[in-house]
């Protein structure tokens, strides 16, 4: 039976000395800030308040329908059962 541990880049980086590691930890921290790292409000958008707008992509002939059917109370499911 083989051992299947995984080996990270912290575990390489922690087999080499002192000093290369505090270089490479360094030049992480300056790549990180040249790209930004996580900026502030990223991630998800809190979604409280918001209702999502929903658009119909109709011909007016269909929008006519709909809205003579939601006026005069029509039961599609009974119009599909004739």
């Amino acid at each position: 039976m083989t051992n299947n541990k995984v080996i990270t880049n912290d575990d390489i980086i922690n087999l080499l000395p002192a000093d290369e590691q505090a270089e490479i930890k360094e030049l992480i921290e300056q790549d990180i800030k040249k790209w930004g790292g996580a900026r502030k409000n990223s991630g998800r958008k809190p979604t409280t308040g918001k209702v999502l707008k929903f658009t119909k992509r109709l011909t007016e002939e269909e929008v006519r329908f709909i809205n003579y059917a939601r006026e005069h109370h029509l039961n599609f499911n009974d119009l599909m059962q004739m």
